[in-house]
């Protein structure tokens, strides 16, 4: 008996239902962005080819994405893609997967950014490189420098960096926030931004399955109240800003608040709190004091 032909229209339709059955999140979007790594067409396009048989390999690549995900691995890391704003980045197990409300902090770190020749920022935290990579295209005249703990990470925003046509302006470097930075930098900042660790401890073990059991618990957990690395970044940061340089953080909706206040008493002039596309209070910022 022959082997039954399975199109991308049928393929679809039963991923979607079977995602469906075992309650897998946002089933017919999983299953688009899954059969799109596996066939190499974009999601417009399955639905043009939709009579299209899947050859072999395509199958094969298909039911390892649909275990994977019904495993509870994010589909992020089993396509190794993520949309971005402007970009297709690549991700991978080990580091933290950008967010759409990241998307957000972009736009006010944007905002503060001259449109001049060799404007500098500094991106710490930078996981795959979502913000520095972003900056960098959306603003041709900026140089970012970014940094992480995590070497996996450092690897993939370089490699996200080469991607998008921005190598030459993105630098990346593996260490603890400021410290790996070269020396030439200090003080010529125009912008620091920063997506931090913000989750407080005790709130880790209450997270998604999806989040706890594969990202990194380095890109996750901000200590006791969420903000100890925030506050290191605010206290360290006045150093490597120019006179009237900017700081844009996200941070958790309940804890910008907080961290406006303290920006404010430590003399950070022109605080201003930015919501998400959801209302929430999202980002903190403002400029280096006097």
């Amino acid at each position: 008996m022959s082997e039954r032909v399975w199109t991308i229209r049928d393929a679809l339709g039963w991923t979607i239902d079977y995602f469906t059955r075992k309650q897998v999140s946002e089933p017919r979007r999983s299953a688009e962005w899954l059969l799109s790594a596996a066939t190499g067409l974009s999601r417009v396009e399955l639905y043009a080819h939709h009579d299209r048989p899947l050859s072999a390999e395509e199958r094969a690549r298909f039911r390892d994405g649909i275990e994977r995900r019904v495993a509870g691995e994010p589909l992020q890391y089993v396509t190794g893609e993520m949309p971005f704003r402007h970009l297709v980045l690549r991700v991978r197990p080990g580091v933290f997967i950008p967010r759409p409300e990241t998307e957000v902090l972009v736009d006010v770190a944007l905002a503060a950014l001259p449109v001049t020749d060799e404007t500098i920022a500094i991106d710490l935290c930078t996981g795959s490189g979502a913000v520095a990579v972003s900056l960098a295209i959306e603003n041709p005249w900026a140089i970012v420098y970014a940094t992480d703990l995590n070497p996996l990470a450092v690897e993939t925003t370089w490699d996200n960096a080469a991607r998008a046509g921005a190598g030459g302006r993105v630098n990346a470097f593996e260490g603890d926030l400021f410290e790996p930075l070269p020396a030439e930098v200090h003080g010529r900042a125009e912008l620091v931004v920063a997506n931090p660790p913000y989750i407080p401890s005790a709130d880790i073990p209450t997270l998604p399955a999806e989040v706890l059991g594969f990202e990194p618990r380095l890109a996750l957990d901000g200590g006791a109240d969420g903000l100890e690395t925030a506050r290191r970044i605010v206290a360290e940061a006045p150093e490597w800003l120019t006179p009237g340089g900017t700081l844009a953080m996200e941070l958790d909706e309940t804890r910008v608040g907080d961290m406006a206040h303290e920006l404010a008493a430590a003399g950070w002039r022109d605080v201003r709190v930015t919501r998400d596309l959801a209302g929430r209070d999202r980002v903190v910022g403002g400029r280096r004091p006097a």
